[in-house]
């Protein structure tokens, strides 16, 4: 189960990274470990690994009630509709990746911008801290920066391909 953190006008990836925190405390209320990276461009993704017999029309469901509650929580800072004119100030929580017809960056993509950033998985422990510190520079990688991540702290999403999850239990 996945859900892109999209900042609307006026937010950074501070914004995402907040949003992000309470996401990562609503999961593991449910009892999930979730991972997060950066999408290497302006805003997160979380992922809620499964490895199950688990469908769309499984998660999807779940994956948006998640968004609306986040929304109904905090409406001054989550939006989980796409329409562009409620997401300024806002982060659009996608729960509509959740389907066969929609893509995201995967993990270590360089993206092809003036500045080569990278989708980066991080820590929680990161993302906690630059939100703490209002610090957007802290979440933005560039190719060297991964490969010495990688060799200091090995892949930190090698666990999305394995970890099974239930959804049914909770």
């Amino acid at each position: 189960m996945a859900f892109d953190l999209d900042p609307g006008e006026g937010v950074d990836v501070v914004g995402c990274a907040e949003v992000a925190l309470r996401l990562h405390d609503v999961l593991g209320g449910l009892g999930l470990r979730s991972f997060v990276k950066t999408s290497g461009s302006k805003g997160l993704q979380v992922y809620v690994p499964l490895n199950t017999d688990a469908t769309y029309a499984a998660t999807k469901p779940v994956a948006r009630a998640i968004a609306e509650g986040l929304e109904g929580a905090w409406p001054e800072r989550v939006v989980s509709r796409m329409a562009r004119t409620l997401r300024a100030g806002r982060v659009l929580v996608d729960w509509s990746q959740n389907t066969e017809h929609k893509s995201m960056v995967c993990a270590y993509s360089v993206r092809a911008k003036t500045r080569p950033t990278v989708s980066t998985p991080v820590r929680w422990e990161e993302v906690d801290r630059a939100a703490a510190a209002q610090d957007a520079s802290l979440l933005v990688f560039e190719m060297d920066d991964v490969l010495r991540r990688v060799r200091e702290q090995g892949d930190l999403f090698a666990p999305v391909l394995s970890l099974q999850q239930c959804l049914e239990r909770r």
